[in-house]
């Protein structure tokens, strides 16, 4: 299916994201074919939260993609040991990535860069779930709260985006990417998610528990779509409530008891009882730490 939005990418980039849209997006449109939806409903200029599903190592890339050619640069929350190569990190940072820093001092200054930066209009990109996701049937699982924080925060509109097809590249279980015959790449965004009625209340537990709940809807209705199929009936939160990625460094999902455990309106339910999670996070009252490690990255 050929793509139904128009590629239009922004005229000022700077010289450090420049360098890396020459490099990378030749070989994007070598390695993925493009079919991109509902880019009209990200918004050309002004600060903006643009919400993704996570699953493949390589969908930041499409999701990147998609962005640039929407007519925005991205600002991914990436994790700091992507920073570390001298040469990718210098150029990071030169492209005003936002570094974060997990279970350190420096935690939470990765929400804190992230405000700053859409209040400068930028368009931060997030993973609300953290992670790859380890739902089964790869729908997105229960989510952290740095999304909703930053938006609540700022009052920018937060665009979700369903993706697709990055999977078929390299799966999360896999090591070799499986770059040929050339994939699709199903990029679907939707209008901004409805916050309206949570910007004047106090961003407390709940009001970040119900926003960060409607934008993992948003994004699960549109990967519905994409797919066809029905998402679950409630989002996959892990057994034991920390999700670790292959690098070994874990995100918050809640806590749960040690049971099999299914997520039911905010609460976990096992064989040992019930355990509250908030959309995946402790969330809404929490200290500079805790913040920290609610932020959502590539």
């Amino acid at each position: 299916m050929p793509s139904s939005t128009p590629y239009r990418p922004p005229r000022k980039q700077g010289t450090a994201f420049r360098f890396i849209v020459v490099v990378v997006v030749p070989l994007l449109r070598l390695l993925m074919k493009r079919d991109w939806r509902g880019g009209e409903h990200i918004p050309r200029t002004g600060g903006v939260v643009i919400a993704a599903n996570h699953i493949s190592h390589v969908d930041a890339l499409a999701f990147g993609h998609f962005v640039y050619g929407n007519g925005r640069i991205p600002r991914f929350l990436a994790k700091s040991g992507v920073f570390k190569n001298g040469f990718v990190g210098g150029v990071l940072r030169a492209a005003k990535q936002i570094p974060v820093y997990r279970d350190t001092a420096d935690a939470a200054n990765a929400l804190r860069d992230a405000i700053s930066a859409v209040a400068a209009g930028e368009a931060v990109a997030v993973y609300p779930e953290g992670t790859i996701t380890r739902d089964p049937g790869l729908w997105p699982m229960a989510a952290k709260s740095g999304a909703a924080r930053i938006a609540l925060a700022t009052g920018c509109p937060v665009i979700p985006v369903a993706q697709w097809g990055p999977q078929e590249i390299l799966a999360y279980t896999e090591k070799r990417p499986h770059l040929l015959p050339r994939k699709r790449m199903i990029m679907q965004a939707g209008p901004p998610v409805d916050l309206d009625d949570l910007r004047a209340l106090p961003v407390d537990a709940e009001t970040v528990r119900i926003a960060t709940d409607r934008i993992m809807d948003a994004v699960t209705e549109l990967l519905a779509k994409v797919r066809g199929e029905e998402p679950p009936a409630v989002r996959y939160v892990p057994a034991n409530g920390v999700v670790t990625d292959e690098a070994g460094e874990a995100g918050e999902a809640g806590e749960a008891g040690d049971g099999g455990a299914v997520r039911n309106g905010g609460v976990v339910r096992n064989d040992g009882g019930v355990a509250v999670v908030e959309s995946g996070a402790a969330i809404g009252g929490a200290g500079e730490d805790e913040i920290g490690k609610q932020v959502d990255t590539a």
